[in-house]
């Protein structure tokens, strides 16, 4: 299975931002959508979208797949690498993934397309880095050549229709997936997040609505979408995002000033629990990441790729774990196999050597022999 491509850190502030995700919601005129969709109109709606995409640029070299001819499995993949949502995946429902849901995945192009989740269409894009604009424009285009042959539900008051009334308007919600450990550990992310809150955005955890945040990485998106227009909600999500990466280069400056052997302790040993245990939960795998991947930003764990810690964030989730094994694991024995995962990758790409003893001052201070 081929790795995304978000995961080479090529990206402008890559270091702290991991990935940027812009979304629209769409739906179709004659059909119902939200709580008074029927089958038969999802089942015309994908109908739709299948003959559509292939005169469509972006998704010319695209694939359908409806999620009932999905093994679960290779549905919880694409949940874990983000290109479907717990909703189309059906988790939250006793039924399992919904009736003519389906998700179209492009082989060259950072695009996808989720049909019939809590509306008919959600067009994203999911690219490394902080790339709002680039990733706004990529969006836009796919929903330009869409919208020339699927006839969207609009209002000349209201904009595009939408299940919830929250993504009435513009139908867009932008995302930037952000690690913030020196904001958290010098405890200025409480005062962060609430003028985040001020400014009409909002926080989530690593998988979007209803996730915990685990391992100091935060999703950040605007909360509402009417009466602006798409390039102002990107614009200022991208200008208050630029904001917090400030603040949290400025905290990683002030550990380093201010408690530079307790941040070095605490980085490396995470980096020793990770290199060396033998079981491992996915909750703790990521809080000791988070330490790792503050220590190569730092340059405290020298020679350690942000892409390795990236790919150890996709490929050590359990149903990529379980791909890899061919069979089902259970919960203990996944432990053991993220972990054994996790030692080979830090083994293998960066060995990471301590570069410098750290700065010794008064009674610390060990004296020449």
């Amino acid at each position: 299975r081929s790795r995304p491509r978000r995961l080479d850190a090529s990206g402008p502030d890559s270091d702290i931002v991991l990935s940027t995700r812009v979304r629209l919601a769409r739906n179709l005129q004659g059909y119902a959508f939200g709580p008074r969709s029927r089958v038969n109109d999802r089942r015309a709606v994908l109908r739709r979208v299948t003959r559509t995409a292939a005169r469509v640029d972006l998704l010319a070299e695209a694939n359908v797949h409806p999620l009932a001819d999905l093994d679960p499995g290779t549905r919880r993949i694409l949940l874990e690498r983000r290109l479907i949502s717990q909703d189309l995946l059906g988790e939250r429902s006793e039924t399992g993934p919904q009736r003519a849901a389906a998700v179209v995945l492009s082989t060259r192009e950072p695009v996808s397309v989720m049909v019939n989740e809590e509306d008919h269409l959600r067009l994203q894009v999911l690219v490394s880095g902080l790339a709002l604009e680039a990733a706004w424009s990529l969006v836009d285009r796919l929903d330009e050549d869409l919208g020339q042959e699927l006839p969207y539900a609009y209002d000349h008051e209201l904009g595009f229709l939408t299940s919830c009334p929250t993504n009435v308007g513009t139908g867009l919600r932008a995302s930037v997936l952000i690690h913030l450990p020196g904001l958290v550990l010098t405890k200025e992310i409480g005062r962060v997040l609430r003028g985040l809150s001020q400014v009409g955005l909002t926080f989530r955890g690593l998988y979007g609505e209803g996730s915990e945040v685990v391992g100091n990485f935060f999703q950040v998106s605007n909360q509402t979408t009417l009466g602006k227009t798409e390039e102002d909600l990107v614009d200022h999500l991208d200008r208050m995002v630029r904001q917090v990466i400030e603040y949290e280069r400025r905290e990683r400056r002030v550990l380093l000033r201010d408690a530079y052997q307790v941040t070095e302790d605490k980085i490396w040993r995470a980096y020793g629990l990770l290199r060396y245990a033998r079981s491992i939960s996915f909750e703790e795998m990521m809080n000791l990441l988070s330490g790792v991947r503050l220590g190569a930003a730092l340059k405290l764990l020298p020679g350690l790729r942000v892409y390795s810690l990236n790919k150890i964030m996709i490929f050590a989730q359990s149903a990529h774990l379980e791909e890899a094994a061919g069979r089902k694991l259970p919960p203990g024995e996944c432990d053991v196999h993220r972990a054994t995962y996790v030692r080979r990758i830090l083994a293998t790409e960066g060995v990471v050597i301590p570069d410098k003893e750290p700065p010794q001052s008064g009674s610390d201070a060990v004296p020449d022999p």
